[in-house]
């Protein structure tokens, strides 16, 4: 069974962009990985939808948020390219209107274990840093409990966890 916990991640400024970034040690293979964060198939599960994602350099991209309310109607869908594509280890979409550059890049550690360093770039404030990671710690945590094959019941999703982890980020 996997550590059912997810390490901070930092976020940190420069002007006016902000880079937030996640090291998830894993114990699932890097093909088992890469199916959850780079597949149509495996996406669902954990983080959105993949409405479009074309598996290569420039390919299309729309991934489709699950987990409903409490959303700005425009952020529920976000659509763009995918700007880095190296299969079993680097997969990265630049999407709009607020998540700018997302990346996972898989390191295997063992036989059954990965390493994913994940990195998000985006143009924001210092608000909108805690709400990114706090929001990328929740996808992380259903990120877990997807590859033990407990996928969330996006039904039942509330905004309660994200504030939980956005107040935990914003004391520091």
């Amino acid at each position: 069974m996997t550590d059912s916990t997810v390490r901070p991640g930092a976020g940190h400024a420069w002007g006016h962009y902000q880079t937030l970034r996640f090291l998830l040690p894993l114990p699932h293979p890097v093909d088992r990985v890469w199916q959850a964060v780079a597949t149509p198939e495996g996406l669902p599960g954990w983080l959105a939808a993949a409405e479009v994602l074309e598996p290569r350099l420039g390919g299309a991209v729309t991934l489709r948020c699950l987990s409903g309310g409490g959303l700005p109607e425009d952020a529920a869908v976000v659509t763009g390219r995918v700007t880095a594509w190296d299969v079993w280890r680097v997969a990265e979409y630049t999407v709009a209107p607020y998540h700018g550059r997302v990346r996972f890049h898989l390191e295997p550690t063992g036989p059954d274990a990965t390493a994913l360093r994940f990195t998000n770039e985006f143009k924001g404030g210092a608000a909108m840093r805690l709400d990114a990671l706090a929001g990328w710690h929740q996808h992380f945590e259903y990120l877990l409990e997807a590859l033990d094959g407990r996928a969330p019941d996006w039904s039942t999703w509330t905004l309660d966890r994200w504030r939980q982890l956005r107040d935990a980020y914003a004391a520091g």
